[in-house]
C-alpha cells in the first residue's frame, strides 16, 4: 500500500465513522460495531508495517495520523448492536448502507482486502 494514499483513506473511513457514531441509526448497527472493530485491526496492522515510513512524513500527513487515531479512539460502538436494515428500522433503499458504501471504496484501489 502507498503510505499517502494509506492515510487519506483511513483518515477518510474514521472520519466517516466519527460522523456516524452521533446517527440515530448507524450508531446503534452492527454494520457500524463490525467496521470499526475491522477498521481498528486494519489501522493497528498498517502503523506496524510501516512504522519507519510513519516517523518521516510532512507535517500536514502527521496531522493526519494523530487525527486518524484519536477519532478511533473516540468511538465507542454498542456491544449488543443490532442489524438495522434486518431489524426493520433503516429506510435507506435495499443494497444502500453508508457504513458500507464508504468501506466499498478500499476493495477499488489497489490493496483493498
Amino acid at each position: 500500500m502507498e503510505i499517502i494514499s494509506g492515510l487519506r483513506y483511513y483518515h477518510f473511513i474514521a472520519g466517516m465513522l466519527a460522523s456516524l457514531q452521533h446517527d440515530p441509526l448507524c450508531s446503534i448497527c452492527k454494520t457500524f460495531t463490525n467496521s470499526l472493530q475491522q477498521i481498528r485491526q486494519e489501522v493497528e496492522t498498517y502503523l506496524m508495517i510501516n512504522a519507519a515510513e510513519l516517523t518521516a512524513l510532512p507535517e500536514k500527513e502527521s496531522i493526519m495520523l494523530v487525527d486518524i487515531k484519536m477519532m478511533l479512539a473516540d468511538l465507542h460502538p454498542i456491544a449488543d448492536a443490532l442489524g438495522q436494515k434486518k431489524a426493520g428500522n433503516c429506510k435507506l433503499p435495499q443494497g444502500v448502507c453508508f457504513v458500507k458504501s464508504s468501506k466499498a471504496l478500499q476493495e477499488k484501489m489497489e490493496w483493498g482486502s
